[in-house]
Order: C-alpha cells, then sequence, then structure tokens
C-alpha cells in the first residue's frame, strides 16, 4: 500500500489504533498495579492476548508496538507483526527515545531519538512495521510552556515525519499537552492551538506531505485538577473549533490519545466530536490506557483469566468503535 492508503486504513470507519507502544518501564508500572512481574515472557502474553482477541480487527484497524514487541513471536512461533497482519491489523513502532528535560527550560521536555533514526526506521520497516510514532510532551504551568519548548519541539516532530515518509512509513505526530494542573479549559485551548500552529508550520516547512501523516493529538480539556470541569458537550465544541482552526484539511485523519482520561470519558468525548461532524478529516482514536485498562485488571496475571480478559478489550473496542461514528451511548455500557 502507499503512505496514502495506509493512513487512509489506520483511520477506517468503525475503527482505530490500539496503543501497546508502553516502554519496559512503563508496562511495570501498570504490572505492579495489578499484582504480576513484568518478564519478556509476561509482557509477550499480555499483548499476544489484545492481539488475538477474536474479531478485535472489527474496531482495530493498526496496533503501534514496542521495538521488544515488534521482535517477539507468539507461544506457537508466529512472529506478533504476522498475527497483527493476519487479522488486517497495521503493525506501528514507537521510535522515540523518551522527554528529556529541555536545556535552559526549567520545567519542559525535549523527545530525544533523532540521532540513527534513519538505519533505525530502515530496520523497523524490514521487521514489518508500517507506520511509526513520536511523542513530543508539553505541560502548562506557571509562564509554561515557552516558545522555545513549543518551537524546539515542533522542529523534532517534522525531522522525524520527514525521514519516516523518506523511509515508507506513516508518520503519526503527537504533540501532547497534558493536562495536569488547575488551568481551565480555555487556558488548554489557546496552548492546543499555538503547539499546533508552530507543528504544522514546521512540517510544511521540512516538506512533509500532509496526506502522508495523521495526527495524535490530546483532547481540549479542563486540566484535571481545575475547580470548573467542563462538560462532555463544551469538551467536543472547543477541540472540534480549535481543530477546524488550525489543522489543515489535507490530513487523513485524527487519532486522539487518551491521556489521563477514565476508559468511559475517553469514548464519551470522542462520540460527542463525531455527533458534530462535518470536518474534513476523520476523527478516531489511538488510546493505550483506554483501551487496556479493564483488561488488564481483568486477566490479573492469571492464565484461566484470558478469556474474561479479551471480553473486556473487545467491549471497549467496539464502544470506541461506535463513537466513531458517533453512535454511542451509556446504554451500551449498561448493556455490556
Amino acid at each position: 500500500m502507499s503512505l496514502e492508503q495506509t493512513a487512509l486504513a489506520l483511520v477506517a470507519p468503525r475503527k482505530g489504533i490500539l496503543a501497546a507502544d508502553e516502554s519496559t518501564p512503563t508496562i511495570k508500572k501498570r504490572f505492579d498495579q495489578i499484582g504480576v512481574e513484568s518478564s519478556e515472557d509476561t509482557r509477550r502474553f499480555y499483548r499476544e492476548m489484545l492481539f488475538t482477541t477474536d474479531h478485535c480487527e472489527d474496531f482495530i484497524s493498526g496496533a503501534i508496538l514496542y521495538d521488544e514487541t515488534l521482535r517477539q513471536s507468539a507461544a506457537d512461533g508466529t512472529p506478533l507483526v504476522k498475527l497483527l497482519e493476519n487479522r488486517g491489523i497495521v503493525p506501528g513502532i514507537k521510535v522515540d527515545a523518551g522527554a528529556k528535560d529541555l536545556a535552559g527550560a526549567p520545567g519542559e521536555k525535549i523527545t530525544e531519538g533523532l540521532d540513527g533514526l534513519r538505519d533505525r526506521l530502515i530496520e523497523y520497516h524490514g521487521l514489518g512495521a508500517r507506520f511509526a510514532k513520536w511523542r513530543a510532551v508539553i505541560a502548562i504551568g506557571d509562564g509554561l510552556p515557552s516558545e522555545y519548548c513549543l518551537a524546539a519541539n515542533a522542529h523534532a516532530l517534522a525531522r522525524y515525519a520527514a525521514l519516516c515518509v523518506e523511509q515508507g512509513l506513516v508518520p503519526i505526530v503527537e504533540p501532547e499537552i497534558l493536562m495536569d494542573g488547575t488551568h481551565t479549559i480555555e487556558t488548554s485551548y489557546a496552548v492546543t492551538e499555538r503547539t499546533l500552529t508552530l507543528v504544522f508550520g514546521e512540517l510544511l516547512a521540512q516538506r512533509v506531505p500532509l496526506e502522508q501523516i495523521l495526527l495524535k493529538p490530546n483532547m481540549v480539556l479542563s486540566g484535571y485538577e481545575c475547580p470548573q470541569q467542563a462538560s462532555v458537550r463544551e469538551v467536543a465544541e472547543q477541540t472540534v473549533r480549535c481543530f477546524r482552526r488550525v489543522v489543515p484539511a489535507a490530513v487523513p485523519g485524527i487519532v486522539f490519545l487518551s491521556g489521563g482520561q477514565s476508559d468511559e470519558a475517553a469514548t464519551a468525548h470522542l462520540n460527542e466530536m463525531n455527533r458534530i461532524g462535518g470536518f474534513p478529516w476523520q476523527l478516531s482514536f489511538s488510546y493505550g490506557r483506554a483501551l487496556q485498562q479493564p483488561a488488564l485488571k481483568a486477566w490479573g496475571g492469571k492464565p484461566e483469566n484470558k478469556t474474561a480478559a479479551q471480553q473486556a478489550f473487545f467491549h471497549r473496542a467496539k464502544m470506541n468503535g461506535a463513537a466513531r461514528s458517533g453512535d454511542y451511548d451509556d446504554a451500551m455500557e449498561q448493556a455490556a
């Protein structure tokens, strides 16, 4: 498939992306919460369990993998990449090296990993990856974010995206505005708008074809500690308004991250946006915790709980699939 075709396949109707690219330290934290030792075997079992869920491909178009997972094989010896491909799920890969302190900017981060990226992308393409992801982290606080931080991260995102296109992988561009803090939804809107304006400016300056990328942003939310929390409708309206102003129509799709939202809140917000409708791009999801958390709890590290865990994962995938067309409602949760 061409890059345009792959991007469109990832935002096909009713479908979205599973973010299963937690680093080894991050997945250890998830496993610690349920009292499971994080080992190569337990990580492989858990991810294979998700990938082999019956009919998950009805609602999951792609899966972002971590380096270890891209190289692993299932219990029967089938490479996990092949297992996904056999279900029509596009394999992807996280390629950044994480957010590190930005020199000269206390409290702010820059994502590293550009050194040697071209060679890593060549290897990842050979291993079966067909899209990639790079996450930038933007904090809101007293005097933050700075223009310096926004410009540095926008530049790095565009350099990454240009290299991906060169090597035949669809770049998922992820500038995440963190919602930790007491800031209002108006502040979230302003920072999101400014960030995306700079990101798309850099993408164009660095000759990245927008038809060949996907955007993975935050929703426009109230800070999680803000006393006045915006309603589901207000979040949807503010998010759609912001993105209509700054996201070019050439972009095939926007695949939202869930951030620290609850499972059902992430679904409800996406659903309400799609009910508003009338935008030039597909509005979809690329969720990690908001898809996985119920399955993780149901599994608890016990092989005998595999079926229950897969049912929990399938349910969340199905709910988000419904939200893609604005057909989700609370009754669907209760019925399950």
